[in-house]
């Protein structure tokens, strides 16, 4: 129909944009000061006094101010100005420190300038200066700015300082205990007030944590993992035997030779405790500290292995270790590659005297680098691997895209570090991942979403990569029971069998979470049937048409 009618978005029109504001408010502790109700009390506050109406709430609970990658609210206000879905004239700000601390005073300006040059006025409501662009207004907003950064820095070095004080008198300082290890919260007077379960915390400033060991059968596992490895030397089989058993590490995975070798370099099981290995101050990339700036603190945990086991695991570990040069490395891996005729992970793997992948990888800046240097081209493609960096950014849109309409929907979210995961209302999981495509000339295309770790019981939102994994295709959201082993593999005739729902945007999945997470009740998807759990054996999945 020609003149069929067209519905579009209602938009003030720009005299009554001058009227409207937007407020966005942070808070990233729990510090009264700053709470969100206070923000937006002296915000209301403003705009009534400026004949201003407030439709749009952007918000952070909970997020640091030094950068704004994991600030959900600045994120989505900045890309409605930018994309001009606006629909007011005016931001309006508790203070210059709400709308950030960040490091480099100019990434402040910069989104400042984003939402003036979109023609939208920013109002600091509790400074008590007007920001007019003018001379004054401006040295004094970029005094803040560095006064803002300032505090974070020096808020920093006292939180260091405090924290290596409690680490030199004995006490647990963050982070997991440790297999065959408990949390146990004690008060001023180091009287117990009881055992801390995984994600609890302390709120009281003159409680702290000290760590004791946990339940008799980790701790004979513990003792048996050193007193086994001085007898085989090595750490594989110790991790085989231990998953024979049916054993299980303290965050319920299988054991691998990286975690064996974790608890037997360990030195909380013979009653010692060290801080400061590593530090990663102001949110910044961590850094490994030389030893002279670690914190030990002995005898502040009763021993569960005797210290002449400890040493003598010890000794066994550092004997086998060797320093090669970075061209020795290289000829070792030439002397391999004209043995074996080829090279692959588990080649390097499994030859004696070479380092491991990871070594050749952090040394030299990726496999192929490594190849390149010794004159070897595998039959392999691996183009794939400078596609990384995107799979990585089209992962943390989606994860922004989510936890965004989660909240806007009322729900609250909490993000994983280093899972890809969301936690939404404490109880339901949102494993984000990239399910990419994988093709062969004789046979159909199917995709393929690798677990990275074990992925827990809820929803796999991914976006779908198209052919050759170069751009989008659409996005794909699957139930998990948390039983994906390595991969998660689907065809094009599979996804319609099994009614994998798509999206042709990540806005379309967000909301699609939205209504079964929140707007259904659902907390997590029923267990698979037989019909529709992911295909396990090579016959299966040939039969399901991948």
């Amino acid at each position: 129909m020609a003149n069929a009618l067209e519905i579009f978005k209602a938009h003030p029109v720009r005299s009554q944009l001058g009227m409207r504001a937007a407020q966005y408010v942070r808070m990233s502790t729990q510090r009264q000061q700053y709470s969100i109700e206070n923000q937006a009390a002296v915000i209301a506050a403003y705009a009534h006094a400026h004949n201003l109406t407030i439709v749009r709430t952007y918000r952070d609970e909970g997020e640091s101010g030094l950068r704004i990658k994991n600030r959900a609210g600045l994120m989505q206000l900045i890309k409605d100005v930018q994309a001009g879905e606006a629909d007011f004239g005016h931001i309006l700000v508790y203070d210059v420190s709400r709308w950030g601390r960040f490091q480099n005073v100019d990434e402040s300006a910069h989104y400042e300038f984003l939402c003036k040059q979109a023609g939208i006025n920013i109002a600091y409501c509790a400074e008590q200066f007007d920001n007019d662009d003018s001379v004054l207004s401006s040295i004094i907003k970029n005094i803040k700015r560095v006064m803002a950064a300032e505090y974070s820095r020096e808020l920093s070095v006292k939180v260091h300082a405090a924290q290596c004080r409690f680490a030199r008198l004995g006490f647990k300082l963050g982070g997991r205990p440790g297999y065959a290890l408990l949390r146990e919260l004690v008060d001023q007077s180091q009287r117990s007030r009881g055992v801390l379960k995984n994600g609890d915390q302390k709120y009281l400033s003159t409680d702290h944590v000290r760590l004791r060991p946990g339940i008799p059968e980790e701790v004979d596992v513990v003792k048996w993992i050193f007193d086994r490895f001085l007898q085989v030397k090595s750490e594989a089989i110790v991790a085989r035997e231990l998953n024979r058993k049916a054993v299980l590490t303290s965050t319920g995975i299988p054991w691998t030779r990286v975690a064996v070798n974790a608890v037997l370099r360990n030195e909380n099981y013979i009653g010692n405790m060290t801080f400061n290995r590593r530090s990663r101050k102001l949110r910044r990339t961590g850094t490994c500290n030389p030893p002279e700036l670690w914190i030990t603190s002995e005898g502040c945990i009763e021993p569960i292995v005797e210290r002449e086991t400890f040493l003598k695991v010890s000794k066994i570990i550092e004997e086998r270790r060797v320093d090669l040069t970075e061209e020795e490395m290289l000829a070792r891996l030439r002397k391999t590659l004209l043995k074996e005729g080829r090279l692959s992970s588990a080649i390097i793997a499994s030859t004696v005297g070479l380092p491991c992948l990871s070594t050749y990888q952090n040394h030299f800046g990726g496999i192929m680098n490594v190849y390149r240097l010794i004159g070897y081209t595998p039959k392999r493609n691996f183009e794939f691997l400078g596609s990384r960096p995107q799979w990585a950014e089209e992962k943390a849109k989606l994860g922004s895209a989510i936890a965004m309409a989660i909240r806007k929907a009322g729900g609250q979210t909490a993000s994983r570090d280093g899972t890809g995961s969301l936690r939404v209302n404490g109880s339901t999981s949102i494993s984000i991942r990239v399910a990419l495509w994988c093709g062969r000339q004789d046979r159909a295309p199917y995709w393929s979403i690798k677990r990275g770790i074990r992925l827990p019981h809820g929803w796999i939102a991914a976006p779908r990569m198209a052919e050759h994994n170069k751009s989008v295709l659409d996005y794909v959201l699957l139930p998990t029971d948390g039983k994906v082993k390595r991969t998660m593999t689907f065809s094009e005739r599979a996804r319609i069998r099994r009614e994998i729902p798509r999206f042709e945007t990540a806005d379309g999945l967000a909301r699609a979470i939205v209504g079964r997470v929140l707007g259904t009740g659902l907390s997590s998807p029923a267990p698979h049937d037989k019909r529709s759990r992911p295909k396990e054996t090579k016959t299966k999945r040939a039969r399901a048409g991948r």
